[in-house]
């Protein structure tokens, strides 16, 4: 098995379609499919703030659901777009915004095929993946080695928004522990949620979430290879939104 693990997408199509490209796939049908069999696997946050959440809802329904050529597994903010979706009360921000403005303009058919295409995503992933053929784990946010095997509310919580101390920056954003630090485990940890100008490696973690959406670059990593892949993003760059992380 090879694996193609690709970064919060959040909306940016094309850079999406740049990076299947650059990892060797061909466009077929609505789709991507390598001619060596690679699957890629989305880690979450495919949609807002960007200017295509739709379209990449489309794809990867298409690619995971439909195709079952790739895998997928959901983060904070699909979490959110489900919730909208089931029709729960949530605050039109942080990025929803963009997406629900998108999904309104739609006429009503739609409007029914992408909430269905969504729903039907995110309740058939898992919360996070396990890989034991490239000895990985994908997790959104990450998660503790004391957590796999795990599929309970901590477990969900962690996996979705990172291990949240409940204090939070003088800009808002919720203040993380560094979990990655104390990771010992074997299998690699794959995640994103926490935007970082290059993939920060820690024992063995990789957060690949280079903050597409935010100016940087959309990353992939590659297994059993270990190796990156990125493609420059088309997005205006915002220096403010990324972690600078105290290594020392």
């Amino acid at each position: 098995m090879k694996v193609d693990i690709i970064g919060d997408v959040h909306g940016c199509f094309d850079e999406l379609c740049n990076l299947l490209q650059q990892l060797g796939y061909q466009k077929k049908q609505n789709s991507y499919v390598h001619p060596g069999g690679r699957f890629p696997v989305f880690l979450g946050d495919i949609t807002d703030r960007g200017p295509d959440s739709l379209q990449t809802i489309q794809l990867v329904y298409n690619m995971v659901v439909h195709k079952q050529i790739a895998y997928y597994v959901p983060g904070n903010h699909c979490n959110k777009l489900y919730r909208y979706f089931l029709g729960n009360k949530v605050m039109h921000l942080h990025g929803l915004e963009t997406t629900v403005a998108e999904y309104t303009a739609l006429p009503n058919r739609e409007q029914k095929e992408i909430r269905h295409m969504f729903m039907t995503l995110y309740e058939q992933a898992p919360l996070y993946l396990q890989l034991p053929e490239v000895q990985a784990v994908v997790a959104h946010a990450g998660i503790k080695e004391s957590l796999i095997g795990r599929t309970d509310k901590k477990v969900e919580s962690f996996v979705l928004y990172g291990d949240v101390s409940g204090a939070f920056h003088p800009d808002g954003r919720p203040i993380r522990r560094d979990w990655a630090q104390y990771y010992q485990g074997k299998d690699w940890i794959v995640y994103g949620h926490t935007p970082v100008k290059t993939p920060r490696f820690v024992h063995r973690t990789v957060n690949i979430d280079t903050g597409c959406v935010f100016g940087n670059a959309l990353t992939a990593f590659r297994l059993p290879e270990e190796k990156i892949v990125n493609v420059p993003s088309k997005q205006p760059l915002l220096e403010e939104k990324f972690t600078i992380y105290d290594e020392t």
